[in-house]
């Protein structure tokens, strides 16, 4: 799977990430460049993995700007439905329809703990295996070089990103003790 661990050309301006995140600003409010921050470390760790040709940038970018921002734009932690409506929207408008299944795939099972059935080999557990590098700060590595997280980490500081997920799964939990995470799927 880890076919570019030695990937040195970090991306740090995408025109649709940062689009989309001047677009919903006010909703991220004081964690806009928290979020920021980690949609660039997704992208760059997926990168890592799949190699960077122009069509999978811009899948991976899609994909990661749209990822939890229905945290953000919902209001929820219950936030896959949203990320996805939100996502197939942005995809639609831009004639892009024919992405749809795949970008959807890849938000859904970005939270998977297990190897993802849909598309493993691609994009999609590229994309789930990137955001579990960084929600577990390099623990989960698959592969990537501890070098490489590290400086895809320096590039983009957590700036209370993490901080912020606890905040939220603490606060869902009060509220919903039976379903504390509802985005993680087996």
């Amino acid at each position: 799977m880890v076919q570019h661990a030695n990937y040195a050309g970090l991306l740090t301006n995408l025109p649709t990430v940062e689009k989309v995140l001047d677009d919903h600003a006010s909703e991220l409010g004081h964690d806009l460049i928290a979020y920021r921050n980690h949609v660039y470390r997704v992208v760059n760790l997926c990168l890592a993995m799949v190699g960077d040709r122009p069509v999978e940038i811009e899948k991976i970018a899609v994909a990661a700007v749209f990822h939890d921002l229905g945290i953000w734009t919902n209001n929820t932690f219950d936030y896959i439905a949203p990320s996805v409506a939100i996502a197939r929207g942005h995809l639609t408008a831009r004639g892009m329809a024919d992405w749809i299944p795949e970008i959807e795939a890849m938000i859904e099972d970005h939270h998977k703990v297990t190897t993802s059935r849909a598309n493993p080999e691609l994009l999609v557990e590229s994309f789930r295996r990137a955001d579990w590098i960084d929600v577990t700060r390099g623990l989960r590595r698959f592969g990537l070089p501890r070098t490489f997280i590290a400086a895809v980490a320096a590039t983009w500081p957590d700036t209370g990103f993490h901080r912020r997920l606890v905040e939220l799964t603490i606060d869902r939990w009060r509220k919903h003790p039976l379903d504390p995470l509802p985005m993680v799927k087996w």
